[in-house]
């Protein structure tokens, strides 16, 4: 007899192998537009620059680059105060022309990309200022001598204020740490998913599933940590507090898709695809939050890998910045997938499901009570399962060879009566 979900005819297979690569041209459709809308022609909203400048050069300046939105200028009493506010994260570079020579700070820790249009603006800008002086020059009918073009000319000088690390410069280590977390994190949930249901609900249950998900994040976070140590990334960082905000990272990861699995079964294990497809491109590791779309820019910092890659970036070059905010979202999806893993198992079983494994596996992992109170429910619902499992195997052999009925001839042809009280006669 052919299996129910076996494909009976060639039509039928052409029919589900249509619909398997319809399905998968809509995903990589919907992908496609999805990461090319997010990354392609990143352009600044609202970045935070600092400026130290005196009224009119700040009135210069300030037009020309907040024209069309594209920075956000704070202004600073002085250089010291500028780069305390890069250090603090507070602003992403910024120019001091109060100077002979105009400065600009940057900090190519925050983000390579920002820090490279802060040089090319910054150019521009002194280049238009250039020009409109040495035309003012010209009307007046001043000659413009050698010294005057020089200043006029020479580029500005530019600090690195939180500059990355020698071997880190394209600055792309987090992208690839917080994938590698999320896909672990995944991978770990979806296999303990398959696991934990193979033995009967209880509180115990959820303990241990919860003690699994802890330790595995523990271990996770200090092999990520490990890992970085190859490569010279994060040496002089504290190690101690790199470990807690990995482990915490990866707890919000499995906590949260573990969670949804526990709740709504294997398409739970969507949370975790989601984190590594969608959570990763706006997470701010590569392409930098106020470069994305605000909508992308609001949900990435978030969601899991958009919180753990701030706090893993501010804890390894911004030490003076708070992450206070990222840890608390951190916390917050690993609690509430916690949560719903306790709750879940604590819950009665509704299906009384029986347990794959065999019962007296099932007794060593949940307390010898388990097996009498699973024969008095058996016995509740008027069957006893494990008897019944015990006895299927001689029942078909029943079924396969009865019995021959008493007071059948035997091959003699004599009655043979076999009734025990009376004999055989």
């Amino acid at each position: 007899m052919a299996e129910e979900n076996e494909i009976q005819s060639g039509r039928q297979f052409r029919r589900f192998a249509l619909a398997v690569c319809a399905i998968g041209v809509v995903i990589q459709l919907g992908l496609t537009a999805y990461y090319l809308g997010m990354g392609h022609k990143a352009a600044p909203h609202h970045l935070p620059v600092g400026l130290v400048a005196g009224a009119e050069q700040r009135a210069e300046v300030v037009g020309m680059l907040e024209d069309g939105g594209r920075f956000r200028v704070t202004d600073y009493p002085g250089a010291a105060a500028l780069t305390t506010a890069i250090k603090r994260r507070e602003v992403y570079g910024g120019a001091d022309l109060t100077g002979d020579a105009p400065h600009l700070y940057v900090a190519s820790a925050a983000g390579p990309a920002a820090a490279s249009l802060l040089r090319s603006t910054y150019t521009a800008v002194l280049q238009q200022r250039t020009a409109a002086q040495v035309a003012q020059l010209a009307e007046a009918g001043d000659q413009v001598g050698i010294v005057v073009v020089r200043s006029l000319t020479t580029p500005p000088q530019v600090t690195d204020v939180v500059p990355l690390p020698p071997d880190d410069v394209n600055g792309v280590s987090l992208g690839f740490l917080t994938q590698a977390l999320s896909l672990g994190g995944t991978v770990a949930s979806m296999g303990l998913g398959r696991l934990i249901p193979r033995t009967r609900r209880s509180w115990r249950r959820g303990v241990a599933h919860l003690s699994t998900l802890i330790l595995y994040a523990v271990g996770s976070g200090a092999a990520v940590l490990w890992s970085m140590s190859w490569f010279g990334i994060g040496s002089g960082a504290n190690h101690g507090e790199m470990l807690g905000i990995f482990s915490l990272i990866s707890l919000a990861v499995t906590g949260s898709t573990a969670g949804a699995v526990a709740l709504i079964g294997p398409a739970g294990a969507a949370v975790g695809a989601f984190y590594f497809m969608i959570g990763t491109v706006i997470s701010g590791a590569s392409i930098l939050p106020e470069f994305l779309p605000a909508f992308g820019r609001r949900l990435g910092e978030n969601l899991p890998t958009g919180a753990g890659v701030q706090a893993v970036r501010q804890d390894l070059y911004f030490p003076q910045a708070p992450i206070a905010q990222h840890m608390w979202v951190l916390a917050a999806y690993a609690i509430v997938g916690c949560l719903l893993i306790l709750i879940t198992n604590g819950l009665p079983n509704r299906k009384d499901s029986t347990s794959e494994v065999d019962l007296d596996l099932t007794v060593r992992l949940e307390g010898p009570g388990v097996e009498s109170i699973s024969r008095s429910n058996s016995d509740f619902r008027g069957h006893a399962e494990p008897e019944e499992r015990g006895n299927r195997g001689s029942e078909l052999a029943h079924r396969g060879h009865p019995e021959p009925d008493p007071g059948v001839a035997d091959s003699a042809g004599d009655h043979v009566d076999r009734d025990p009280d009376r004999g055989v006669r």
